[in-house]
């Protein structure tokens, strides 16, 4: 029990390192918790610092989560993979070495599914882009990104056999994305949402 409340803590903390905030002071000198919606993960600071920098920390928030998963494998305690990866995802959401303000999840909910089903983590990376690429909106096509996981997962289910911690987690990642993008969806109908220029 010990080890186990231990890898939680310990994927907590992996998903609080706030990579917005520490690319951003680092090398751009900037707090972009000051800038744009004032978030922390990787579409604020495509937004606030550019399109390398962006890429960056939407690639470490994903690694995040991924390494987070992989915890109870690399120290043999038997839980889940999934869970000590939903304990990431909090961590990102809610940093505690970030005052507990940070990114929407999407990212590090991504890096939790490339460890525990790669080709679910693939099919929805290829949505999201094709969604970016019509839409231009980031906030919408994470929201479809989030949904498409839940229906790749319930397909597969019906096709294979059902992994119903998999389930489970994707239904509520998915839900989790769309509830810390409930401002964005109110943009979008009103056209107020800012549209992506690199893509």
């Amino acid at each position: 029990m010990v080890q186990i409340i231990l890898v939680l803590i310990l994927a907590y903390l992996l998903g609080s390192i706030p990579s917005g905030l520490i690319i951003g002071k680092v090398f751009y000198k900037t707090d972009i918790r000051q800038h744009g919606s004032g978030n922390l993960g990787g579409t604020n600071t495509f937004r606030t610092l550019g399109v390398k920098a962006g890429m960056v920390v939407t690639l470490a928030d994903i690694l995040k989560g991924t390494l987070a998963a992989s915890l109870p494998l690399l120290f043999n305690v038997e839980i889940n993979p999934l869970l000590a990866g939903v304990f990431a995802v909090v961590g990102h959401t809610y940093p505690i070495f970030a005052g507990f303000r940070g990114g929407k999840a999407v990212a590090t909910s991504g890096g939790v599914l490339l460890l525990c089903d790669p080709l679910l983590f693939f099919t929805v990376l290829i949505v999201f882009f094709i969604s970016l690429y019509i839409t231009k909106y980031v906030s919408l096509s994470s929201m479809i990104a989030g949904i498409t996981a839940f229906l790749f997962a319930l397909i597969s289910g019906f096709i294979q056999e059902w992994d119903i911690p998999l389930l489970i987690v994707v239904f509520l990642l998915a839900s989790f994305v769309i509830y810390r993008h409930r401002a964005n969806v109110k943009r979008i109908i009103n056209k107020t949402e800012p549209k992506i220029k690199w893509l």
